[in-house]
């Protein structure tokens, strides 16, 4: 694989350390970055992401989506070839329901009405 195409990255977590950096093709896709934040993720965090979609990658202040490469997530003002490039990680564990949120939500909803006199 040619040099130029190799990008260096590194990614923030929400408390401030950093994985990486790490080269990656610039064919790579933003899913593929995401999988390996999770394999990499240390475990002391009190925040762990479970799967891909746990997980939100920020580069110059865009939310990036899974389908596009590296190369087209760049931002267009470029950074100089030998710098590191710093992407954000937000983790946003997908909801799920559990039963007594279900419950709550399956009881008929009662209409009041409350006037006050001031």
């Amino acid at each position: 694989m040619p040099e130029e195409d190799l990008v260096e990255l590194k990614f923030r977590l929400y408390d401030g350390s950093d994985i990486g950096p790490i080269r990656y093709s610039s064919s790579s896709t933003v899913a593929m970055l995401k999988e390996r934040i999770i394999s990499e993720w240390p475990r002391d965090k009190k925040i762990v992401p479970k799967v891909a979609n746990d997980v939100k990658l920020i580069s110059a202040g865009k939310i990036l989506e899974n389908s596009k490469t590296i190369a087209q997530c760049r931002s267009p003002f470029g950074e100089p070839p030998a710098d590191v490039i710093t992407m954000h990680v937000v983790v946003q564990p997908s909801l799920t329901k559990t039963k007594t949120e279900k419950k709550v939500e399956e009881l008929p909803k009662k209409t009041a009405c409350s006037c006050s006199i001031l």
